[in-house]
């Protein structure tokens, strides 16, 4: 509420009435300063958050690369043993002969 100076005639010489009030330009500019930093600080902790779910992706990563060359050769070793078994279990390795060195060579 503020006063009205001037008055008409048959009215009083003091008003009392409502005023729009408005926010000097100083004050603008301080809540436009105190709302970027309040930006600057929810970007920054978005930012960090992603950094760190970044490198547990990456360990994880890392970590599933491990585990398939172990389990490359895991399936490299279990195919070498069962190989051995089906030769020696082959017809055909059962129809060979059994050679005893004659001699030997110096």
């Amino acid at each position: 509420m503020g006063r009205r100076r001037f008055a008409t005639r048959h009215q009083n010489a003091v008003n009392w009435g409502e005023q729009a009030k408005a926010i000097g330009p100083v004050s603008n500019t301080v809540i436009l300063v105190v709302l970027s930093c309040l930006l600057g600080l929810l970007y920054l902790t978005q930012v960090t958050k992603t950094n760190a779910n970044g490198y547990k992706v990456d360990g994880m990563e890392k970590q599933y690369s491990q585990l398939q060359k172990e389990h490359d050769e895991l399936e490299l070793s279990a195919a070498r043993l069962q190989s051995l078994d089906r030769v020696a279990n082959s017809s055909q390795s059962k129809s060979l002969v059994s050679v005893a060195p004659t001699s030997t060579v110096r």
